[in-house]
């Protein structure tokens, strides 16, 4: 069996591997690395927990001994999709190169971009970040990518599940083209396959098993169960999850708890939590030192139970993780990969169990053929409850209801709460006892004892019976249109009343006049147009509507002395200018109060 001590490491390398108990490389990390200690790309394909991490950082450790960055210029880049995997690939920096000295700097979301400037500033060795953090900088000019030699592109499907792949394209051409390229991945999609052909050159390819197979460490179990109803679905599937964490018994140390949305990781670690369980959410609406704190607490054992998303799937190494649960089945088959690959880990056991509900069963069917073998199915450790009662059992229910309803039971009070003597509240009672017993036969049809025929007013009557009163028979008569009938002399004394006082009134005709009428001569509507009033006024009489005009030439154009005099003459010489003939009698008529006014002068 191949030994580190083989493989060409930096001594210092192998002391720093020694030192964290690890003697004999695995298949992916015999393979990988050395073509790339020789500068070849390489494209590694090997199941999750096989060690692809170390593939890269000990050959990366080991080129990148030698030499020293400059300000903003890291010398490599490794890209990862998630804020965890970057931050755990910084984590095996600092142990396998503890005794070298090479700085580097994590670039992710949540973190202040002041620390990582100031990071960036002092020179990089190797720099490890997401794409849309990295373009951040790259786009605020702290960052320059021309003296990068080596570029590591781990879980590069789940770049491309994540929308990733157009950054990666663009990182790509920002770097060197002379760089050294490695890619990992647990799966290859044919999009990743485009983009290795595309950007490796002439690589090493490492596959230590088929792709999009699940380790042989690894428990399977499928439980399906139908739920009773659509509302109680979600439910019904909390409760078969508690029961599937129980029936592992002492066998069961730790587990991760898979859903596919966001809002289910919450609702479920809230229900595991309230049942008694030690539970904790982590997804990506959480913040960084948030995420940071679930999963320190997950890795020391004081949270059993880390309900997370898919953020969680992907390169995380959680160290003795006894259960894997999927909540959800994963609606992309590669994820049911990734997911039960965090249990099993470094040669150790693991159980992943599925629940599966009716809807599922597409999803369930692309992952077995992904697989290319069937999941083992598993008696549920439960069975579901039908809460849900036949109907004619609740229609009993509804008939038995003895409580009162209207005032007949007995109404809104109670007889013991009746307000009066106690006599009064007996008899009370008695008579709506005899209404109950009147009311037997409208019980036995069906009815509630309500309306006429319950035996408190009689039998049904059609029309008016035998009881019409006298009134209605009065307007039956041949006076007044109706069918005949021998009159008494009362009904006609009765009627001559009633006729006569109609006779003595007022016919509307002669009716008072109104007293408006004499308001009609004063309307404006009624008085004769000017033309007549001139005609029938005297000469050099004004009329009523030219008086005010006159006023106001009195007021504004007022002669004064011979001025006065003058001004008739000066009238009449200006006469024959005028071309309208209407106006020419107008002033005709004017001339008249024109003398007059001048007469109280002279």
């Amino acid at each position: 069996m191949t030994t580190f001590s083989e493989l060409q490491l930096n001594p210092k390398v192998q002391k720093a591997i020694a030192e964290a108990g690890y003697e004999n490389p695995t298949p992916i990390q015999a393979g990988a690395i050395p073509p790339a200690l020789e500068g070849r790309d390489v494209l590694g394909i090997a199941q999750t927990g096989t060690g692809k991490t170390a593939s890269f950082t000990l050959p990366m450790i080991t080129m990148l001994a030698r030499g020293r960055a400059r300000a903003r210029m890291p010398r490599s880049l490794v890209l990862c999709p998630t804020r965890e995997l970057a931050a755990q690939v910084a984590e095996n920096f600092d142990i396998y190169a503890k005794h070298v000295k090479l700085s580097k700097a994590l670039l992710i979301g949540g973190v202040s971009f002041k620390e990582q400037d100031a990071a960036i500033d002092k020179g990089v060795d190797v720099l490890i970040a997401t794409p849309g953090r990295l373009l951040d900088h790259f786009e605020r000019g702290k960052l320059i990518l021309n003296d990068v030699k080596v570029m590591v592109v781990d879980e590069a499907d789940r770049m491309l599940d994540m929308g990733f792949i157009p950054d990666i394209e663009r990182i790509f051409g920002l770097v060197p083209f002379t760089r050294q390229t490695l890619f990992f991945s647990a799966t290859m999609a044919p999009e990743i396959e485009r983009i290795t052909n595309t950007f490796l050159s002439n690589p090493a390819k490492i596959e230590v098993a088929r792709q999009s197979t699940t380790s042989d460490t690894i428990e399977q179990r499928l439980i399906e169960f139908k739920p009773t109803r659509r509302d109680t679905a979600a439910k019904n599937k909390r409760d078969m999850l508690r029961a599937a964490i129980e029936g592992e018994g002492e066998k069961f140390n730790n587990a991760i708890i898979f859903c596919n949305r966001k809002v289910d990781v919450d609702i479920v670690a809230k229900s595991l939590k309230k049942h008694g369980f030690n539970a904790e959410p982590i997804h990506g609406d959480l913040d960084q030192s948030h995420r940071m704190r679930t999963l320190d607490g997950f890795r020391n054992g004081s949270i059993k139970l880390l309900v997370a998303s898919d953020v969680a799937a992907r390169g995380l190494d959680i160290p003795n993780v006894s259960h894997v649960i999927n909540y959800d089945v994963p609606s992309h088959a590669e994820d049911y990969v990734h997911r039960i690959g965090r249990t099993g880990r470094a040669g150790k056991t693991g159980v992943a169990i599925t629940l599966c509900v009716p809807s599922d069963e597409k999803y369930l069917g692309a992952i077995e053929n992904l697989i290319e073998q069937p999941i083992p199915r598993a008696a549920p450790p439960m069975e579901i409850e039908d809460n849900r009662r036949p109907r004619d059992e609740q229609r009993d229910d509804a008939k038995s209801d003895d409580k009162p309803r209207g005032r007949r039971r007995g109404g809104r009070g109670k007889p013991e709460e009746f307000q009066g003597d106690k006599d009064t509240a007996s008899q009370a009672a008695e008579s709506r006892s005899n209404e109950r017993q009147d009311d037997g036969p409208r019980r036995e049809r069906g009815g509630r004892g309500r309306g006429r025929s319950g035996g408190d007013r009689g039998p049904k009557v059609l029309g008016m019976g035998d009881h019409t009163p006298d009134f209605v028979a009065l307007s039956f008569d041949e006076r007044r249109g109706g069918p005949a009938r021998d009159l008494t002399e009362d009904d006609l004394a009765d009627t001559v009343e009633q006729e006569t006082p109609a006779e003595e009134a007022p016919a509307p005709e002669e009716k008072p006049k109104r007293k408006r009428s004499p308001r009609k001569p004063k309307q404006k509507a009624e008085t004769p147009p000017c033309d007549e009033v001139k005609a029938d006024a005297p000469e050099g009489a004004p009329t009523e509507d030219e008086k005010p005009k006159r006023r106001r030439k009195k007021k504004v154009d007022e002669p004064a002395g011979d001025a006065a005099a003058e001004a008739p003459a000066a009238d009449e010489a200006e006469k024959p200018k005028r071309k309208r003939a209407p106006r020419k009698k107008k002033t005709e008529a004017e001339a008249p109060p024109a003398d007059d006014a001048q007469s109280p002068e002279e």
